[in-house]
Parts: structure tokens; sequence; C-alpha cells
């Protein structure tokens, strides 16, 4: 873990370094309007995982907006607003992870050099788009049940919802520290800069803002790991797509959460 910066220049320079990651981890993770990068470093794209989680947040922020603007006509223009804001958000990035993989696991048989095989080739085939289509359904109707869960002038599930991006981005420091990658990619590249006590810290983090906002999405403690050790049983390893899938089944999973949560 680097040292504190200890004079004004040097902690001058970490916050225009740390600005630069920010950057990065925005355009890598969304449409979000960002100010330009002039100089493209791979190591920097890298770096930019630690605020991974940070721009989790802003999703959420901007995903409880929407659902909170949609929430004022019924609870599902509620979702509806929300589902398309979020897909959007994130220029469909992780859902395209996980058409991906559900091709590449339909036809590999358990055989992780079978499974890149597919992973590689650019054709979305049937177990992609039901996977995709059955995903976004998921996200629709758990939206929706949140929505009409709470009332109109007092939806205190928005601030959960704000944290499910946050923890899912969370995950992708926690699975590239778990799982050794399976080949080059995203899934190796952004490993290089993660560190467990970065990755515990945020962790904290987010466990306190659960407390406050959402308690129940404190079982996220539980739910991350658990994908781990999914990818390791399952192929002994984890691609940049895989990270993308882990994403959105663990959106899902959160919602899922915050739903029965609502309802007891």
């Amino acid at each position: 873990m680097a040292d504190w910066p200890k004079g004004r220049d040097e902690w001058r320079k970490a916050g225009q370094d740390h600005w630069l990651l920010f950057r990065h981890a925005c355009q890598f993770l969304t449409r979000i309007p960002t100010p330009p990068i002039e100089h493209f470093r791979q190591e920097d794209l890298s770096r930019s995982a630690i605020w991974f989680p940070a721009v989790g947040l802003v999703i959420g922020l901007l995903l409880a907006l929407a659902m909170w603007v949609g929430g004022h006509v019924s609870p599902w223009v509620a979702a509806l607003f929300g589902l398309i804001f979020w897909v959007w958000v994130t220029g469909a990035l992780h859902l395209d992870g996980l058409g991906d993989v559900a091709d590449a696991m339909g036809a590999a048989h358990r055989s992780p050099q079978r499974f890149l095989e597919v992973l590689r080739d650019p054709h979305i085939g049937a177990f992609g788009v039901i996977a995709i289509v059955l995903q976004l359904m998921a996200k629709l109707v758990l939206l929706a049940t949140l929505a009409a869960l709470s009332p109109t002038d007092e939806p205190a599930f928005l601030a959960g919802l704000l944290l499910v991006p946050a923890w899912a981005r969370w995950g992708t420091l926690i699975w590239s520290l778990m799982v050794p990658p399976l080949a080059s990619g995203s899934g190796e590249r952004f490993s290089w800069s993660i560190d467990w006590p970065v990755a515990a810290m945020e962790g904290v983090i987010l466990g306190v803002f659960s407390l406050w906002l959402g308690p129940s999405l404190l079982l996220a403690f539980l739910i991350v790991p658990a994908v781990s050790l999914y990818w390791q049983a399952r192929l002994g390893g984890i691609t940049g797509d895989c990270l993308g899938t882990s994403v959105e089944v663990t959106e899902t999973i959160l919602l899922l959460v915050l739903v029965v949560a609502a309802l007891s």
C-alpha cells in the first residue's frame, strides 16, 4: 500500500492522480460525461479499479433519482425508468459479459479451454439472449416490487438502492483478489493494482453506509465471496466477462435481499 503524502505538493499531486483514476473508472464503467483524458496509459486504467465502488455509488444515486421520478406515476413506471437508466448509464457493459458467459458455459461442458474459445466468439447465441432477457426481467420485477412497497412521498427503498451498484463493483476487487485470471484481459489487468487493505477499507466504508441506509445489504459480505468460490470451483479462474456477469448477478441478488427485507 502506498505511503501517505507528506507535503502540500505531494497532496496536490496525489489529488490530481486520483482525479485522473476516477475519470478512468467513470469512462470505463459508465456513460457519465467526464473531462477527456489526454494521455491514456494502461496502468492508469488498471489502478482506477480502486474507484469502482465510488463510481457504483454515483450510478446508484442516479438510479434512485430515476426511480423517484418514475414513482410519481406508478411502481411499474418507476421500475421501467430505473431499468432503462441502469442499462444506459452502464452502456450494457456487464450485460454483454453476462451474454458472453452464458453462451460459453452452455457450450463449454466444464472445460475451461472450450469456455475461452466460445467466449472469444463475438456473436451472441441462444443462451446469451435468454440470460440477458431473464436478467432484465428479474431486475424490472424486483425494482417494481420495491417501488410498490414504499409510498411515493416516502420512498425509503431508494436509500438502500443507491448502494446496490456500489457493492457489486466492490465485488470486482474481491473477485480479482480471490480468483486467479483465466486468461489475459481486463480480469487480469485490474488485479495488478488491487490489494487487500484497500479492498477491506472500501468494504468497511460500504458496510457503515449499509448499517445506516440498508442493513440487509450487509449480506454482500457473504454474497461476494460466494461468487468467488463459484468461479474457483466451476472454472478455476476468472475473466473480464466473468467479472461483468458477477456484477449483474450480485446486483440482482441484492435487489432480492432488499425486497425480502421490505416484506419482513
